[in-house]
């Protein structure tokens, strides 16, 4: 609200001081004021602290200081506005006739199996996401999944955390940074078969096609997990392309051609030098499987390392 000092500016969309238009007005939340400072002048009263609410109205222990519910969720038919009224003991909840005073339009009924499925997958998909810190474009994308998923009902019966976890699977694939089954199965509650299953039954319910996966997707991050310098980290690349591209680790998946690229790459850089044990810890390839596909690469390391980097072959490691 305005005081009579002070005039709304259409060129700038706000209230100004009419004698010190430009000045940057001063804001007093705890007075509800917003003074001139050049001349002291009240321009506007009452105003409304957007802030954060010093008081904590939470049930728990923990701070909740949020001025306002949850947020709104565009994928539940209610937005996920709705009111739930709960259950009341109290002499008040009931009237003369001992009915409740308060309850539920429609009865439980009015949550739908649907929203509580989806709201379900929702807290899943959440959940996997935080334990690997994956961005928020990446859960919305998977949110999106999911309720594409429901609405077709091909995939009833089959559990929300499987279905849940392929969404994220998907998602991911889709923003450019994949994960493997390994890494998601691993922050699931689901087995790998699971999740593979209804990876394929989604991929094939909603007609999508998802770009191959390549060694390159992985590299960088495990490349940043290992702390290896930016010359090793292009090596191997380097050796992971080249070695596709001469079909040297034909059947092999393209995370394991990494960690073995990644492996070669480190052994011939005298600063930088990983074992494989530290690759497998990062990677989640196994040990063996490491060795399998260094094996391969190791007789053609002269043409698989890039032109200009120096590398003795003498040094690197020959697994028999």
């Amino acid at each position: 609200m305005m005081a009579s000092g002070g005039r709304f500016s259409m060129a700038t969309d706000r209230v100004v001081c009419p004698a010190h238009p430009d000045s940057q007005l001063i804001e007093d939340y705890r007075a509800g004021d917003m003074v001139c400072p050049e001349c002291g002048l009240v321009v506007g009263d009452r105003i409304v602290d957007v802030g954060t609410e010093w008081r904590s109205f939470a049930d728990s222990d923990s701070p909740d200081r949020s001025r306002v519910g949850g947020p709104e969720n565009t994928l539940l038919h209610d937005s996920g506005l709705s009111t739930t009224i709960g259950r009341s003991y109290g002499d008040n909840a009931f009237d003369d006739t001992g009915m409740a005073k308060y309850s539920n339009r429609g009865g439980s009924s009015s949550t739908s199996a649907s929203d509580r499925s989806l709201v379900s997958g929702f807290r899943e998909i959440s959940t996997m996401s935080d334990r690997i810190n994956l961005p928020q474009n990446i859960q919305d994308r998977a949110n999106v999944l999911f309720k594409m998923v429901d609405d077709q009902k091909t995939l009833k019966g089959r559990s929300n955390a499987a279905i849940a976890a392929a969404c994220l699977y998907i998602a991911c694939r889709q923003e450019g940074v994949p994960r493997s089954f390994k890494e998601i199965c691993s922050i699931s509650r689901v087995s790998k078969k699971d999740i593979g299953r209804c990876y394929s039954l989604i991929i094939r319910t909603l007609e999508r096609s998802l770009d191959i996966i390549t060694s390159g997707d992985f590299m960088s991050r495990f490349c940043a997990n290992l702390d290896l310098p930016r010359v090793v980290q292009q090596a191997a690349t380097h050796i992971a392309r080249k070695a596709v591209e001469m079909d040297l680790a034909a059947g092999r998946s393209p995370i394991s051609v990494a960690a073995a690229a990644i492996f070669m790459a480190s052994q011939a850089s005298p600063d930088a030098k990983r074992s494989t044990k530290d690759i497998v810890d990062i990677s989640g390839v196994a040990d063996s499987t490491i060795k399998q596909s260094y094996k391969l690469l190791y007789p053609h390391a002269l043409a698989l390392f890039p032109a200009g980097y120096h590398v003795n072959i003498d040094e690197l490691p020959c697994y028999v």
